[in-house]
């Protein structure tokens, strides 16, 4: 099996120290010559000196790491994280020595100073050491790469020094090994250990922003999201999931200007229903995904096929349960004006229902979504209470901006009607304003959605881009192999497919569409 990313930057890494010795052959402080600032002492942002990656190659390679560093504590940035990998990261341990230096002369002036994080691939005890007389507040142990007996012994020398253990998390494996460290600090646990998820994986640097919203709830109250933060939109959807901290890197990097946004964007935002609904999506996803490998000896959660189903136009409540109990992942209720209407009872009515059937027996717990086209409409504002209220999970903003109309702090998403390359622009610009997915619709002029079309399969391969797809419009019994086959969507919407009139839904159709989505290989 050939390397991956990580792989190889780790194996590098031990032949640099083979050759080069711990210190890389740079000079370093006998001793700690700079005061200390308690890393994320309070909620707020970790910006990075990163000239490189692996997955961009050069970034900022002229950077100077005092300047920009500056600039981060002029943006009052919590910390500041600096990358000493040099093959990839192109970074040094004389730039942590220089924004250690910057910001104890900060501290002699009265200044804002930021902690300093050195991050870096970190495989041995002695490099705590290292990292503490160059200056570091905090280092990062990446758990992935550590097995259990040597991220104990760090973290236990990281705490020896007085300065955080800020341990990296991801897999399954990585949060059994956080609490076996948490376990073996005890009480220390609590100020040593800051624990972070990153959203980009580091065997592929695939980024995917729903990572840290799936398992923020088994991670402790100080917990950072790391990667995948391109914009002030970006950093107040993690602040909604309920994140003490965001290490941005390439963004501020490249446009330091970005940074003074991106800290106040984190800073002004609170933990809310809509990061409340993220978790929630993210949390089934990748629990959907874990149940469907364990069935398989071949299948990988990341890999696993079968896409989260959501079944709109809900009218009928024998409709409704059977699609629940078919294993629907959302069921969607249409507040707009068509023929798939409903109404505030139906919906309140039902909700109760599925409520009380989840508390005996096999529990059946599909997402409740109200699907609107006008916020400022009567059914809107329906959905909207009932969003608020509890009754439904989240809105559906289809084809209308949330931001636009000052609902952004809802548990909602966002739909985009598509049918030719310039409707992509719109769904851009939903991804900058921080949307970590986006249902894409057939579009057809005058009629919202539930049009029986398809999307052009050449306007997808050329036009989605790298988020997993959620996909809407023309998905039929019939198709449904097919298009789970060619396009691996995270989420498929049938509302037409399986109906013998708008918002009635047809019984053996709907179970021909789940078993046809089941014999998906």
């Amino acid at each position: 099996m050939s390397e991956d990313i990580l792989q190889k930057i780790v194996r590098m890494r031990r032949e640099d120290i083979d050759r080069l010795g711990l210190n890389f052959n740079i000079d370093i402080p006998e001793a700690r010559r700079v005061g200390h600032t308690e890393f994320l002492g309070n909620a707020g942002a970790i910006l990075e000196v990163k000239r490189a990656s692996p997955s961009k190659g050069d970034i900022a390679p002229d950077l100077n790491p005092v300047e920009l560093a500056t600039t981060y504590a002029e943006a009052h940035a919590q910390a500041v994280s600096v990358l000493t990998e040099m093959n990839f990261f192109k970074g040094s341990l004389r730039d942590l020595i220089a924004v250690a230096d910057l910001m104890e002369r900060r501290r002699q002036q009265g200044l804002h100073t930021c902690a300093v994080l050195r991050k870096d691939f970190l495989l041995f005890e002695d490099e705590i050491d290292i990292a503490y007389r160059c200056g570091a507040d905090a280092v990062l142990l990446i758990a992935r790469i550590l097995d259990d007996t040597q991220l104990v012994k760090m973290a236990q020398r990281a705490q020896k020094f007085g300065i955080q253990a800020f341990v990296e998390v991801r897999e399954a494996d990585d949060f059994r090994k956080l609490a076996v460290v948490t376990a073996a600090l005890g009480d220390a646990a609590a100020k040593t250990i800051v624990a972070g998820v990153n959203s980009r994986d580091l065997a592929t640097f695939h980024t995917d922003p729903l990572i840290p919203a799936s398992v923020r709830s088994k991670l402790p109250a100080k917990a950072v999201f790391e990667s995948g933060i391109l914009s002030a939109a970006d950093a107040t959807y993690a602040r909604n999931l309920g994140f003490t901290g965001i290490l941005v890197g390439e963004a501020v990097a490249k446009n330091p200007p970005l940074a003074k946004d991106v800290v106040s964007a984190f800073e002004s935002g609170c933990e809310n229903a809509r990061g409340q609904f993220w978790k929630k999506f993210a949390e089934r996803k990748f629990a959907n995904n874990e149940t469907r490998a364990a069935s398989s000896q071949d299948a990988h959660p990341q890999d696993a096929r079968r896409p989260l189903v959501k079944i709109c136009g809900i009218t009928r409540e024998e409709d409704g349960l059977l699609a629940a109990e078919l294993g629907a992942d959302m069921l969607g209720f249409v507040f707009s004006t068509t023929k798939r209407l409903t109404t505030e009872e139906f919906v309140t009515s039902f909700s109760t229902k599925l409520r009380d059937l989840n508390k005996v027996g096999e529990p059946v717990e599909p997402l409740l979504v109200g699907v609107i086209t006008d916020p400022n409409s009567v059914e809107g504002k329906t959905a909207i209470k009932l969003a608020q209220e509890g009754v439904l999970d989240a809105v559906q903003f289809h084809g209308v901006d949330p931001h636009e109309s000052g609902n952004a702090t809802l548990p909602y998403y966002c739909a985009a009607r598509v049918g030719a390359p310039e409707d992509f622009d719109y769904v851009a610009s939903l991804r900058k304003n921080g949307e970590p997915r986006i249902l894409l619709d057939a579009k057809v002029e005058g009629i919202p959605g539930g049009t029986g079309k398809t999307i052009p399969e050449s306007l997808l391969r050329e036009k989605a881009g790298e988020l997993p797809l959620w996909l809407a419009g023309g998905i039929t019994p019939e198709n449904v192999g097919a298009i789970v086959e060619k396009f691996h969507p995270e989420l498929i919407d049938v509302s037409s497919g399986i109906e013998d009139a708008p918002g009635i839904k047809n019984s053996e159709k709907l179970k021909a569409l789940f078993a046809a989505i089941s014999a998906v290989k």
